[in-house]
């Protein structure tokens, strides 16, 4: 499982020019699944991301996470995070995988990420045509991939 985390002071999604998912403070996270992928990856990826300290304290320094903020979260499909860009121009997307075990999979996330936030998280939809718009805060951009843990 692979995410781009982006820290916003806001983020939205629309889909056919109806805004489906809008929030202020907090991540906009995209998330791309591959067949590897496991409950527990979702497990532990859940919690590193509702934990991870990149908001500011007091000081200015990043030091809290969405958690001690209560911030707000949209998280969105992306399966061309998994593209492979090794030959030629067009990149592959062999690695990520089919909807039968994907859409299980990204509503598995969101549901364990609503535990760990105990409240609502805002989504894209799963395979439409997206417009996702944000003011990266920072910016701050953090990747992280469940099979290198880092």
């Amino acid at each position: 499982m692979r995410t781009v985390i982006q820290r916003v002071t806001e983020a939205n999604v629309t889909i056919n020019n109806e805004k489906v998912a809008n929030i202020a403070t907090g991540l906009l996270i995209l998330v791309g699944i591959e067949d590897a992928d496991t409950n527990e990856d979702i497990t532990w990826l859940t919690n590193k991301i509702a934990n991870l300290r990149i908001f500011n304290d007091e000081d200015g320094v990043m030091n809290k996470s969405l958690l001690d903020i209560n911030g707000e979260a949209i998280v969105v499909s992306q399966f061309t995070l998994h593209a492979s860009t090794k030959k030629g121009s067009r990149p592959s997307y062999i690695k990520a995988s089919k909807p039968d075990f994907a859409i299980p999979m990204y509503e598995k996330f969101v549901k364990e990420f609503e535990l760990k936030l105990d409240k609502k998280v805002q989504t894209g939809q799963f395979g439409a045509d997206m417009k996702v718009a944000l003011l990266n805060d920072g910016p701050v951009t953090i990747v992280i991939d469940t099979k290198d843990k880092k």
